[in-house]
């Protein structure tokens, strides 16, 4: 691009660099140091051009070389320039090897905590440059610094996705910038103020920030006036479909005109875009060829097929959509659409019902006319991505996964003959079987990197890696292998082979990468020749490589992993120089597994002293916590895992017990900041007295992992113990927890899911609380839930609990229910006698129920047998032979007894009654 090179070609940037005099710099310091050292003096020099002009022109070449690293490894088309040429002095741009060195210290140079960079970046040196010249300090000093300040987020974002994994202190000054920038965001214009709340999303979706990033898309989405909504409508999804069904579908409306984008507009990139109305090319997407499957959904054309009554929440314009023919989307709302459903994938990738949410986002903006290339590659991407876990489709989206990095590869590769073999950056050669596409039918550069930073699409390495991971999954090892090794990603080649049972393969191509042998001439450029071909055996590589690579942090863990190592562990901590958050982790776990939870608490604690942020660290910390009794270290763990992920059901469940075990008097957290723990809908309000306080916490702790894991019987279990022990005891949420709990165990625990202490306690409550007697139409609370728990839910349940047919009595003797009591006592004195074994000798507890069983249905014949029968006539006795079934039920428990009771107090007691209803 001619803006881009003309920017990178200026004399500023000679002046600023001074090639002439800078190769001896350039070797002793490294080339990042020395722009750095040359950018502090050059700042700093007596020139007549102002501060402020200086600044912007620095501003321009970083942005400029950050769009130049990207059009070489993000979008294309190639650089029909060579960097080189420009920021390096002849005498290195003009020698291989020196000009390798250079670029092995500068991918060195960006490596942050531990974390290495893909160490074949083509054009490093320009993002080098921008990184250099974006950071400095100069930037922020003059009048209006919120751009520069957002081109400095902007290329630390994007140094955080060349990592392998995020790096903390990077993501520190990324949300640093992005605090600060704040307010800026607030007064920008409409559309500023919209491409940057999609740019924030998409810095929170890298970071696992989720939730902040959908609210971010829906501020974006309301401050450019786009309507979207993910909703039901009648269609059919199969060839052989004959009656419609509800099939999700994204309606989606851009504000004002529904057409492509104005001409001349600015972008996130700071280039000026085309008029996109111009723009006809787009990468092929495949079709799906399915024998059962439609392409796409065929909704339903009947007029009934309008939004349900239900349907408060959607609006009248979106509800007047016809789904099979939308209107065209303008490109920025497309990026919603997209960053929306990563989101939401983000959250739970491996959920099918996640994966069918967020397809439909996918085929909204394939389907929505879109008129940018790199939009419109995107959607390819998210839908490959889904699409990898159905059978049906899983072959068009590795297909279409395979066509997206051919043509990446293409476009980020340098321009060659019409040979369809195309070498890359690293000298190897890869062979796609889509030709490259005309001059003609590809996008410029312009268009393609309009909204890079609102996308952030993956790089080439990026895809190609991703490619391989996906036919690993499907058990293709041997063409992910050939990727791998043509990347040169040995880490990735090594767990490769052992997750296929060969350890010896995976420990030999690390130890590679990091030893050689006194008889070898092994270096690191990565150029190894293939395991197959090295016969040197694994004990012979014992000296360490000089120097070491980049991403040698991690390779030492993996040799860790593979010889279950501590000390390799060590290694890449110190090689880090104490950097490597993994590095400890993995020594956590190795700790924990040997049983040493206190050294296990150590590395763990080491580990967060370096990456704060990572919720898994916490979690594990808060357990091991839990398991050396340390319940206030535990807290603070599982609050500050909370404070990270709040959505983590076992955090909030582990965090409820180790509350429930601290003293009354330790304050929460340990002084720190406290967790909020507060509940506006729980039942029990202002408890605030010092020895309940930890179990309200915990109680609503609890509440939380329950809305959160609601298939979890043991959070349901907790959540009601510790409930019962509030007082006052919050009724309602009891009723709640029980209810669940049937729901969850009835099928397979019957009536032994049902807490018999809880529900007597419930049922004493429910006699105490006047009016007493039964409404049948009651208003919904506590009488209502609970009559509704126990005769639809645990009534059907009880068989052999004679504790549960008592309550069952007694529940209707205070709904003045006469004769469902007495049957509830027989049922109790049946359960008695049934389990009580007269063939051996039985315990004195199984004789003393029989005994309190019968003693129990006496009194009850005697108080209830008279009174009128509830729903008979007038007259009708509830037992009217009531002093025959007392004899009978007397004799029957005397005679089970008779062998070897028959001198006990029970048995005396029911002759003595026998004895009395005689003489009555």
């Amino acid at each position: 691009m001619s803006q881009i090179h003309e920017t990178l070609s200026s004399p500023t940037l000679r002046l600023l660099l001074d090639l002439d005099e800078g190769e001896s710099q350039i070797f002793e310091h490294g080339w990042m140091q020395y722009v750095k050292n040359r950018l502090q003096l050059w700042m700093l020099s007596d020139q007549e051009e102002a501060l402020q002009d200086r600044s912007e022109k620095l501003y321009q070449i970083g942005t400029a070389a950050l769009n130049a690293f990207l059009q070489s490894n993000v979008t294309g088309p190639p650089l029909d320039w060579n960097p080189v040429d420009i920021l390096f002095p002849s005498s290195i741009s003009s020698n291989i090897k020196k000009l390798e060195d250079v670029r092995r210290r500068l991918i060195l140079d960006l490596s942050e905590d531990g974390e290495a960079v893909y160490k074949l970046i083509s054009n490093v040196e320009l993002f080098c440059l921008a990184k250099g010249l974006l950071n400095h300090t100069s930037l922020l000093t003059i009048q209006s610094p919120s751009n520069h300040r957002w081109a400095r987020a902007t290329v630390n974002f994007w140094h955080q996705k060349l990592l392998g994994e995020n790096a903390a202190s990077l993501q520190e000054s990324i949300y640093h910038d992005l605090d600060q920038l704040a307010e800026s965001i607030g007064s920008s214009s409409l559309e500023e103020k919209a491409l940057r709340l999609v740019q924030r999303a998409t810095i929170h979706t890298q970071h696992g920030f989720d939730a902040k990033a959908r609210d971010d898309l829906r501020q974006a989405a309301r401050e450019s006036g786009f309507e979207f909504k993910l909703t039901g409508r009648l269609g059919k999804r199969t060839k052989f479909q004959e009656k419609d069904l509800s099939q999700l579908v994204v309606l989606a409306k851009s504000a004002g005109t529904n057409g492509p984008a104005h001409q001349g507009e600015r972008n996130s990139s700071g280039l000026e875009s085309t008029d996109v109305t111009k723009v006809a090319s787009q990468p092929e997407a495949l079709d799906l060829n399915d024998d059962t499957l439609l392409e796409t959904l065929a909704f339903s054309k009947s007029p009934t097929d309008k939004a349900s009554p239900e349907e408060t929440d959607i609006s009248p314009s979106l509800a007047a959509i016809d789904p099979s023919n939308q209107p065209t989307l303008q490109p920025l709302d497309l990026i919603i659409l997209l960053a929306y459903a990563s989101s939401i994938t983000n959250t739970s990738p491996a959920d099918g019902l996640t994966r069918e949410e967020t397809l439909p986002y996918a085929t909204r903006v394939l389907q929505g006319n879109s008129t940018n290339w790199q939009v419109y590659t995107q959607a390819l991407l998210v839908r490959s991505r889904i699409e990898g876990y159905k059978s049906r489709t899983v072959e068009r989206g590795v297909l279409q996964l395979q066509a997206l990095v051919d043509q990446v590869i293409v476009e980020t590769s340098a321009k060659s003959s019409s040979n369809p073999s195309i070498r890359v950056s690293d000298g190897s050669e890869t062979s796609s079987f889509l030709p490259r596409p005309k001059p003609s039918e590809a996008a410029p550069a312009s268009e393609r990197l309009a909204y890079i930073h609102q996308l952030a699409s993956p790089t080439r390495w990026e895809l190609e890696a991703e490619l391989a991971s996906r036919w690993v999954s499907l058990g293709g090892l041997r063409t992910a292998l050939e990727i791998y090794e043509r990347l040169q990603m040995w880490p990735e080649v090594a767990l490769c082979w052992a997750a296929n049972d060969r350890e010896d393969k995976a420990r030999k191509i690390v130890r590679r990468q990091l030893y050689t042998s006194a008889s070898a001439d092994t270096t690191v450029d990565g150029n190894n020749p293939s395991i197959d071909e090295d016969d040197t055996a694994v004990n012979e590589l014992t000296i360490l490589q000089n120097p070491l690579p980049a991403d040698s942090p991690r390779l030492f863990c993996i040799l860790g992993d593979l010889e279950k190592s501590p000390e390799m562990y060590e290694r890449a901590w110190d090689v880090s120089k104490n950097r490597y958050a993994r590095a400890q982790r993995s020594l956590g776990k190795h700790f924990f597994n040997e049983g040493e939870l206190h050294k296990s608490e150590e590395a763990y604690s080491k580990s967060l002293k370096v990456n704060a942020l990572n919720h898994g660290t916490w979690f594990s910390l808060g357990c091991i916590r839990l398991q050396i009794e340390d319940w206030s270290g535990a807290v603070d763990a599982f609050a500050r895992a909370i404070q990270i992920e709040d959505t983590d059901a076992e955090c909030w469940s582990n965090l409820a017990a180790a509350l429930l075990q601290l003293p009354a008097d330790d304050p929460v957290n340990d002084g720190k900041e406290e967790l909020k723990l507060t509940d506006e809908n729980a039942d029990v309000q202002g408890v605030k007295v010092d020895p309940q306080k930890h179990i309200y916490s915990a109680f609503t702790a609890l509440k939380r992992a329950a809305a959160l894991k609601r298939e979890s019987h043991r959070i349901w279990t907790n959540l009601l113990n510790v409930a019962v022990r509030l007082s006052p005891p919050p009724y309602t949420d009891i009723i709640i927890a029980q209810t669940r709990l049937i729901d969850l165990l009835s099928k397979s625990q019957g009536e032994g899911c049902v807490d018999v202490e809880v529900m007597e306690g419930l049922v004493g409550h429910f006699i105490a609380v006047p009016p007493s007697g039964y409404i049948p139409n009651a208003k919904p609370g506590f009488e209502k839930m609970f009559l509704d728990l126990f005769e639809k839910r645990i009534t059907p349940l009880i068989t052999t609990s004679r504790r549960l047919h008592l309550l069952t009595a007694k529940l209707s003797l205070h709904l003045s229910r006469p004769f469902a009591a007495l049957a509830a006592y027989e049922k109790a004195w049946r359960v008695a006698t049934g389990q009580f074994d007269t063939a051996s000798a039985a315990s004195e507890a199984q004789w003393t129920d029989v005994v309190d069983a019968t003693i129990d249905l006496v009194d009850a014949y005697e108080s209830l047998g008279e009174r009128q029968k509830e729903g008979a006539s007038e007259g009708e006795k509830v037992a009217k032979d009531w002093r025959f079934k007392i004899r009978s039920a007397i004799r029957g428990a005397m005679g089970r007894g008779r062998d070897v009771w028959n001198e006990s107090g029970g048995y005396a007691l029911l002759e003595k009654r026998l004895v009395e209803l005689k003489g009555s």
